[in-house]
């Protein structure tokens, strides 16, 4: 039932949303050289890896690493990218990754494979289970100013508890906490 949900949700909204994807592509390449989309590789469901798509906030010259590993990030977002960030818009390419299979609606959010210490507490509590999201549970109790224990405790208790109820919560949530701004610093984000 959830993959069925996740398959219509993402398909309305990809068709609903290709104008919004066309103006920002626009703006990302407008605003500095570079491929409009960024794309890397994340840890998926049961430990498989899978190539997540975002819209390009950094400047071609990052170093790929989880945004929070860097000693000044602010360096390397670009004009657009800091709003991207800010507005979370930066993650609708994401809806691409739910339409292949790859990614849910909800669901931890999918790490990248130098994640070693979350990877592995994750894989303890059994969060590697499930489909990672594009919000989740940690998200909304707190996203960047979590730590990562806290984040691999969150990520378990949503996969032994998965139900539609607390997906609907947590959409809801993740709504009003993006609209607000809260939980996230620009430059922490992953």
């Amino acid at each position: 039932m959830k993959r069925g949900i996740d398959l219509i949700i993402s398909f309305l909204l990809l068709a609903i949303l290709w104008p919004l994807f066309l103006v920002l592509a626009v703006w990302i390449k407008l605003d500095s050289s570079g491929p409009v989309f960024f794309r890397q590789e994340r840890m998926g469901k049961d430990g498989r890896p899978f190539k997540i798509y975002k819209f390009r906030t950094m400047y071609i010259n990052a170093p790929q690493l989880a945004t929070a590993s860097f000693e000044n990030p602010e360096k390397y977002i670009t004009k657009v990218g800091k709003w991207l960030r800010k507005s979370s818009l930066d993650e609708l390419p994401q809806l691409i990754n739910v339409f292949k299979g790859e990614m849910s609606i909800i669901g931890p959010r999918p790490l990248i494979l130098k994640e070693k210490k979350v990877l592995s507490l994750r894989h303890v509590n059994g969060a590697e289970a499930v489909l990672p999201g594009i919000t989740g549970l940690a998200q909304v109790r707190g996203r960047d100013l979590v730590t990562d224990e806290q984040k691999a405790a969150y990520d378990g208790e949503y996969a032994a508890n998965l139900t539609l109820a607390e997906d609907v919560r947590i959409c809801y949530k993740t709504f009003f906490d993006v609209i607000c701004s809260r939980g996230i610093h620009e430059g922490k984000k992953k």
